[in-house]
């Protein structure tokens, strides 16, 4: 058998001597990274002419974004260090989103290594917390260009309002099952906090800690204090939800309430059902999509992010919202069983309408019972129910499930699968920065 010895080491005494290895016969060339070297080449030749983030650039080129740029002070003929441009930031976040990227350290890192996101940003300096606090900074002008998109498409005769569907779908919050506290525990975590705050505030750095690291430090703590204080706030809303679902519980199937509880970490997230069949902290992330023609197929027109577990109550407002993007309202309004409440039903029907959504089997009712008008129904929900019972529009609310689940499915593959930021404002942003990334995408699809 033979004797491995490191290289360069003589051979154990009394051994005898070993012939050349192969690796030691070899004539190699050596990897040589002490010598300096020029590359004369710029970032324009490092991407090819249909990389996908040229036709980014180049729609964001074409749409008015003033309202990214109303909040810089820095402007010609007054003093100010120059801002970074928002057009690159816009476009950093938009293609990171493409490639799944959800986190600004991973995109700062990405803006010095990948060449795509060299090219973007064209040496426009960014940090890991300027493109943090850029993606979750202008949800009111994210808004805005996912409106123009919109018009664009229907001014192209490619996407109308005759059809749109509503769906929800329940997203991952940035929060552990761990951390919902009831009051006794979350009031000494704020004692602790606000105690944590106090001694940073009053002690002089560590050796070898920088201004900068312990700004970031007393950040952090007052940022938790606040937290659990928010947490704090949200109890009564808590508990006034356990005691209206005990409220509608059937006789017999009434729980115990018990004690509210909050995240300490997230305070407006709520445990949802999953999917999975699991009950995880999460936020409802509500879509609008309309069928277009050809690859316009599922554009969003209206987003939504709500910290409630079931889908009541937002067909209405998500209803309005497309109006104000499109300035019409829809012929058709396909919505699955969560959305058709009677006060939902009767206010789009009163708008002029149609409603198509499921009608539910009423408890200890026979099938043939379901479509019948039962007490307290409004004369719009009496049509619904008829309305229902025909096949075509059975028919009809079927081809909801081909056009809201693919846009959900494309939602997922951008990022929409678990948030990275806390609190609704911020959840929302993110959802609306995916629309948007949804929306260009198609647009890119079609060539325009």
């Amino acid at each position: 058998m033979r004797q491995w010895s490191l290289p360069n080491m003589p051979d154990p005494v009394g051994s005898p001597a070993l012939p050349p290895t192969r690796r030691e016969l070899a004539r190699l060339r050596r990897p040589v990274r002490n010598q300096v070297e020029w590359i004369e080449r710029d970032l324009d030749s490092m991407v090819s002419p249909d990389h996908p983030v040229r036709g980014i650039w180049a729609l964001l080129e074409q749409m008015g974004l003033d309202g990214f740029y109303a909040h810089i002070k820095a402007v010609l003929d007054r003093p100010g260090h120059p801002a970074s441009d928002p057009q690159v930031l816009l476009a950093l976040w938009v293609y990171a989103t493409v490639e799944g990227v959800g986190t600004g350290r991973e995109l700062d890192r990405l803006c010095h290594e990948h060449d795509a996101y060299r090219w973007l940003r064209g040496r426009v300096p960014v940090n890991y917390h300027m493109l943090s606090d850029f993606r979750v900074a202008y949800p009111e002008e994210v808004d805005d260009l996912i409106t123009r998109i919109v018009g664009c498409l229907m001014a192209g005769e490619v996407v109308s309002l005759r059809q749109v569907v509503q769906d929800g779908m329940r997203v991952r919050a940035s929060a552990g099952a761990s951390s919902f506290r009831r009051r006794g525990t979350l009031e000494r975590c704020l004692e602790e906090a606000r105690e944590q705050v106090e001694r940073l505030a009053g002690e002089h750095p560590e050796p070898g800690v920088s201004k900068r690291q312990q700004a970031a430090r007393e950040r952090a703590a007052r940022e938790r204090e606040e937290r659990v204080a928010k947490a704090l706030s949200y109890l009564p809303e808590a508990q006034a939800r356990k005691e209206r679902r005990q409220q509608t519980l059937a006789k017999g199937k009434r729980e115990k309430v018990t004690a509210p509880r909050a995240s300490s970490t997230d305070p407006e997230a709520r445990v949802m059902k999953m999917p999975d069949g699991g009950f995880r902290p999460a936020y409802n992330v509500e879509l609008a999509t309309v069928k277009g023609l050809g690859k316009a197929h599922g554009i969003i027109v209206g987003v939504g992010v709500t910290s409630e577990g079931n889908d009541f109550g937002q067909a209405a407002p998500m209803e309005e919202q497309v109006k104000r993007r499109t300035g019409i309202d829809p012929e058709e309004y396909l919505m699955d069983g969560g959305f058709a409440s009677r006060e939902a039903v009767t206010t789009l029907e009163q708008r002029g309408i149609t409603v198509y959504a499921p009608v539910k089997l009423p408890r200890n009712k026979s099938e043939e019972e379901r479509y019948l008008p039962r007490e307290g129904d409004s004369p719009e929900v009496v049509a619904w129910r008829e309305r229902m019972a025909t096949a075509e529009a059975q028919a009809i609310y079927k081809t909801r499930g081909s056009l809201a689940e693919w846009a959900n499915a494309q939602t997922r593959h951008l990022g929409l699968t678990r948030f990275t930021v806390r609190g609704v404002a911020k959840v929302t942003a993110v959802a609306m920065l995916i629309a948007l990334t949804h929306d260009l995408l198609r647009m890119l699809a079609l060539g325009m």
